[in-house]
């Protein structure tokens, strides 16, 4: 579906809408199980059809041979990064560059705004995640000017935020452990080098372990944005994105 496809939600709905999606899904799904609508699953499937099969694929004839997520790994990312890898053009799929560092979307875009992001360059953003927001806000602004501003093809972006599915080009998000708890993401200065294999499903920051050693010993978690109320526990009892964001058990 657009923007990684042709299709937009619309044309969804005309060829049958999620309920035949869920008839080409067939025996992948638990048919027994009950929906909102009071039917179960095979209920809802046997009433549906789909009306354009360009739109809602047969599984014979899948858009992709795989799905339109990936999760990468490496030394920027021990614990998985997600990228929207159907939204990627094949040329981005590798790519490898210098940071440029920021703790929060409001200094990225005032520096796309500035010209002070040029081609070539790795963008990370930081200290925006589920612990560090608090609350994994979507840095959808950030996205957006790269992709108005023609450096879709020319900038990645690593981030311990998130992202919606109206992203597009080499965007990484959910990286973990995130920064405030002292992930590598945390350690990265302007200039190193990272880079990213969309394939071999690897995120590294190109820095020696002796050398992210000591940078560690000298970081710090940042002050806590909220210090009182709702959020406050939030940030405190939630656990990272890679285990569901789901809060800690005591």
């Amino acid at each position: 579906m657009s923007p990684g496809g042709t299709y937009k939600i619309v044309d969804l709905h005309n060829a049958g809408g999620v309920p035949a999606v869920m008839k080409e899904l067939g025996d992948l799904l638990h048919r027994d199980l009950p929906t909102v609508s009071g039917k179960t699953v095979h209920e809802v499937i046997n009433e549906a059809r789909v009306f354009n099969s360009e739109v809602i694929r047969p599984r014979s004839n899948p858009v992709h041979k795989e799905g339109g997520l990936a999760i990468l790994r490496g030394s920027l990312a021990p614990e998985g990064a997600v990228l929207k890898i159907a939204a990627v053009t094949p040329k981005m799929y590798k790519f490898k560059g210098p940071a440029r560092v920021f703790n929060s979307e409001e200094e990225v875009t005032s520096a796309l705004r500035n010209s002070k992001i040029a081609a070539g360059d790795f963008i990370i953003i930081r200290y925006v995640g589920l612990k560090g927001g608090p609350g994994m806000r979507e840095m959808l602004m950030a996205t957006a000017m790269i992709s108005g501003m023609g450096l879709g093809e020319s900038v990645a972006l690593a981030t311990d935020g998130r992202f919606s599915g109206a992203t597009r080009g080499p965007c990484i998000g959910h990286v973990s452990p995130e920064a405030v708890e002292g992930g590598p993401i945390a350690l990265v200065r302007d200039g190193d080098i990272i880079s990213m294999d969309a394939t071999s499903r690897r995120l590294e920051l190109e820095v020696s372990k002796d050398e992210l050693g000591e940078r560690l010993k000298s970081w710090k978690p940042p002050e806590s944005k909220i210090k009182l109320g709702y959020l406050h526990r939030y940030s405190k009892l939630v656990t990272s994105a890679d285990k569901g964001a789901v809060f800690k058990r005591f």
